[in-house]
């Protein structure tokens, strides 16, 4: 027997569809504005998880060029179905093709196919149900209109035929969520359960109120009656101390050994002050087991609340350490885990081979509370103490207004930056300065700054809990307190990804093209975590 430790998938992951494919499991999560998008994480034993691909994997499969900070990739759902998995996901968004889509691939690694955009399916958090039969049906949520309640949302299902990706067939509503005033009944899934089917959806927002529900009906269509039970998941009653919150957005699967699990997101709280914020790593996925008592789920049997570490009773694992992320750049092609800002369809700002064994970054935006796509690559930060580490260099020509680095993002308006600028704004000045900055709403704060000699420089940034220290050739700059990139703190549907960045602001002219010059070069991205205490 082994203990799974939760979460699971730490750092940024929210949103967990989970299925199983003959002795392997796959979970699929949100990514909203980042890119590769929609990452596919495979298990033999729910305990250890490998990144296998990514359904959104080419930057021609969709556009999330424009899409704001917490919008783009929503809620997918991953199914298998007749020798190819399924994903259907939502697009919200931008200036380009908006709506729910389904991709498909014979392989978790893929290639998967280009989105079939699925017309008339209105709302979020689409799913799919393969019923015994055959058939398809497609359940999703929306906002109830007119509602009895701000904030009403309703689940419908409607028939999908799948050789034609298109919905046919009558549209049905048939849940509001299990309690009166209840807002965002979402995340439904539809599971065939012998002569019945069960619904399973969250409701009361993606925060501190989040729960999950059920109900039973005798076919996808409904009527649907629910537990007396419910909610029948949550952490919403347990007070604002508790170190874990969140909880929702369930999807269960059957191991095939006569048990049953789900993974469910939720959120590590971590002290600040007084109260208690949300940690860095946002919505995880977490693994929960699941019974079934008189036809209904009964999640976490005798305890009803998640815990740290699970008991897989048939699994041999040995313990799964925190991961260590690192880049050394002499690969064809980036890291798999190393994630951009955004699409940037016909435009070159990551580059490999241009210098043997480095990253170069060529900038593509004047900075990075732009809301627009940015030279920038980074990993998740999985727990709440880790040192992110890098060696930049940049050009002898670098133009005045260059700034290159290491960055902390939770949004655009909310990140820290700590790297080299080059000049102060005027064509001609060439002066070299480490500086650390917390941006917070459109408001710069410069915390530390120090002279950049010549050459090569190191950088990191040292994270516990919400506090950063920045060193530069292993000597401490400057520290910043990084609670305002708290997912409570800055919003948002994401956590914090640390990764490096180059950016060309305006000179003082005011001219803000980007000359052959305003890149630089990284020799390696390391991201190094402590065990979560």
């Amino acid at each position: 027997m082994t203990a799974a430790r939760n979460p699971v998938l730490p750092g940024f992951h929210p949103d967990p569809s989970i299925c199983r494919v003959g002795e392997d499991f796959f979970v699929v999560t949100s990514t909203f504005e980042y890119f590769p998008g929609l990452p596919v994480h495979r298990s033999r034993d729910l305990v250890e998880w490998e990144l296998v691909g990514h359904a959104l994997h080419r930057e021609e499969q969709l556009d999330l060029s424009t899409v704001a900070a917490s919008g783009g990739l929503f809620a997918p759902t991953v199914r298998y179905h007749d020798g190819r998995f399924l994903v259907a996901c939502t697009l919200v968004g931008g200036e380009g093709r908006q709506g729910s889509f389904v991709v498909t691939a014979t392989a978790p690694e893929g290639p998967w196919s280009d989105p079939a955009w699925i017309d008339d399916a209105p709302g979020i958090d689409p799913s799919l149900l393969i019923d015994d039969d055959g058939r398809a049906w497609w359940c999703g949520t929306r906002l109830a209109e007119p509602g009895d309640w701000p904030e009403q949302t309703e689940v419908w299902v409607r028939e999908l035929d799948l050789a034609t990706m298109t919905l046919v067939g009558e549209e049905h509503v048939v849940w509001h969520g299990a309690v009166e005033g209840a807002v965002w009944a979402e995340g439904p899934h539809l599971y065939r359960l012998g002569d019945e089917v069960l619904l399973l959806a969250s409701e009361g927002g993606t925060e501190r109120h989040h729960a999950v529900s059920a109900a039973r009906g005798s076919g996808p269509t409904g009527p649907f009656a629910g537990s007396k039970a419910n909610p029948l998941l949550t952490h919403r009653h347990l007070g604002g101390e508790v170190g874990v919150a969140n909880v929702g957005h369930a999807d269960l699967v059957d191991d095939g050994r006569g048990g049953w699990w789900a993974t469910v997101l939720a959120t590590r709280r971590l002290p600040l002050g007084e109260a208690r914020a949300d940690a860095l790593q946002g919505r995880e996925t977490w693994l929960v087991p699941v019974a079934f008592e008189d036809g209904w789920p009964v999640f976490a049997p005798g305890e009803g609340r998640l815990r740290d570490e699970v008991d897989v009773p048939w699994s041999d694992a040995g313990p799964v350490a925190p991961t260590s992320l690192a880049d050394d750049f002499d690969g064809a092609t980036p890291h798999p885990e190393l994630l951009t800002v955004r699409t940037a369809p016909g435009t070159t700002r990551l580059r490999l081979g241009a210098r043997p064994g480095h990253l170069r970054l060529e900038a593509i935006s004047r900075g990075l509370a732009e809301p627009v796509p940015h030279a920038f690559a980074g990993f998740r930060l999985e727990q709440p103490a880790a040192r992110l580490a890098t060696v930049l260099e940049t050009p002898d020509a670098a133009p005045a207004g260059l700034v290159a680095g290491l960055a902390l993002r939770l949004t655009d308006r909310r990140h820290l930056r700590f790297g080299v600028r080059i000049g102060g704004g005027a064509p001609a000045d060439a002066r070299r300065v480490v500086e650390l900055v917390l941006h917070v709403d459109g408001d710069d704060r410069v915390l530390a700054t120090a002279d950049a000699p010549a050459g090569r420089l190191g950088l990191a940034l040292e994270v516990d809990g919400f506090l950063a220290i920045a060193r530069l050739a292993g000597t401490a700059v400057g520290t910043a307190d990084v609670s305002p990139l708290s997912p409570s703190e800055g919003g948002g549907f994401v956590g914090v990804v640390g990764g490096v960045f180059v950016v060309h602001e305006p000179d003082l002219a005011g001219r803000t093209a980007h000359p052959p010059s305003a890149w630089a070069d990284f020799d390696r991205l390391d991201l190094e975590h402590a065990p979560a205490r």
